[in-house]
């Protein structure tokens, strides 16, 4: 065995492996059938803007550990996500909070506030929520549900909010105060210089073999490492025989304009069912650019096949059974593990993702 481990995929689950294994002295060979490092927090410069390419990733973490662990790769800055909802010509504060509620109905306190959403709840009883919109109608009442949930959902997920199950909003946060940091986490930044050179930081020293894929490694290379590290989709790697695990994903439309700004700020949602799109990134607002161009992404969420790249897994009762005879596969399959968002099949932060690795690291390596 020329390695000690194959890592399949270059994105941050591969790349945290592929470290903690290299500092203990285990030889690694990294392979992507991508053409670049980083997987989907991919960053590339544009007019002096590091461009998230596949949609904006924005680093939050209450772990101490693993907020430590990528210092050691990058410098983060202080950016702090503070989202905008745009519905017709309103704006409003995410997540909802003061600020949110004064532009909805004019209330400048806390107990105002948790009146008016009191008095807009939907009771349904002791059968309760069926589905998706009686679930919103019974948390956030009729204001919030039409202009901020409703066509943002629909869109995100290609179906009507009365076909969704009720589960996937347990609970809607409220903020009675007028803070609008979208996260509660204690560490929040974005790497400087984007975060590719973060995860080339981290692969220094392994092997790295980019645009191949791991079929077609395998008939060129046979067994080369003793272990693999399979961070693609677990269905894939079965060769789908169980059947297809089920995603939606994401088609992103990036321009470059001549002007400073565009929106004044990074991120703004569009909630209207009828904006085909559900948000608007621009990109130099997470580095706090003053370049005389900027750079705009509008994604549009897509219905997924095979091939296309899985963003969002359907994490429904017939997926989740789906998953759980490929993961009892995958528990009888010797020397290969399974990690990251593809190979769990589920929807991880990025802190999880690294934590995670953490953890296989110091488990096989």
């Amino acid at each position: 065995m020329q390695y000690d481990f194959l890592i399949v995929g270059a994105g941050l689950f591969g790349a945290v492996f592929a470290y903690e294994a290299t500092r203990r002295g285990r030889r690694c060979l990294v392979i992507d059938r991508r053409a670049h490092i980083a997987g989907n927090a991919y960053t590339e410069e544009v007019a002096g803007i590091q461009v998230h390419r596949y949609g904006a990733h924005i680093f939050h973490t209450n772990s101490k550990m693993v907020w430590e662990f990528v210092n050691r790769f990058a410098a983060f800055n202080q950016y702090v996500n503070s989202p905008i909802a745009r519905f017709g010509d309103g704006l409003y504060n995410l997540p909802f909070n003061m600020n949110t509620f004064y532009k909805l109905w004019g209330v400048t306190t806390p107990d105002e506030a948790r009146a008016k959403i009191a008095s807009q709840r939907v009771d349904y009883g002791a059968v309760g929520p069926q589905n998706l919109e009686e679930q919103a109608l019974s948390l956030a009442g009729r204001d919030i549900y039409e202009k901020l949930i409703k066509g943002y959902t629909e869109k995100q997920w290609g179906r009507a909010c009365t076909e969704l199950p009720a589960d996937i909003i347990k609970r809607i946060p409220f903020r009675f105060t007028f803070d609008n940091n979208y996260f509660n986490d204690r560490y929040q930044g974005i790497p400087i210089g984007g975060y590719t050179k973060m995860v080339e930081n981290m692969l220094a020293g392994c092997a790295l073999q980019l645009g191949v894929g791991y079929a077609d490694f395998l008939k060129k290379h046979g067994e080369v490492a003793g272990k693999i590290i399979y961070t693609g989709a677990i269905d894939e790697f079965f060769g789908y025989k169980l059947g297809v695990l089920e995603y939606r994903s994401l088609r992103f439309e990036t321009e470059t304009m001549d002007k400073a700004d565009f929106q004044g700020n990074a991120v703004v949602n569009y909630t209207a069912g009828d904006v085909p799109y559900t948000r608007i990134i621009e990109h130099k607002h997470f580095e706090f650019g003053t370049q005389p161009q900027t750079v705009v992404t509008r994604e549009f969420p897509t219905a997924w096949t095979k091939g296309m790249d899985a963003y969002y897994p359907i994490n429904d009762e017939k997926n989740t059974a789906l998953y759980q005879q490929y993961k009892k596969l995958a528990d009888e399959t010797d020397n290969v593990y399974f990690g990251g968002r593809l190979g769990n099949y589920a929807y991880y932060d990025m802190d999880k993702v690294i934590a995670l690795a953490i953890d296989m690291a110091n488990n096989l390596a």
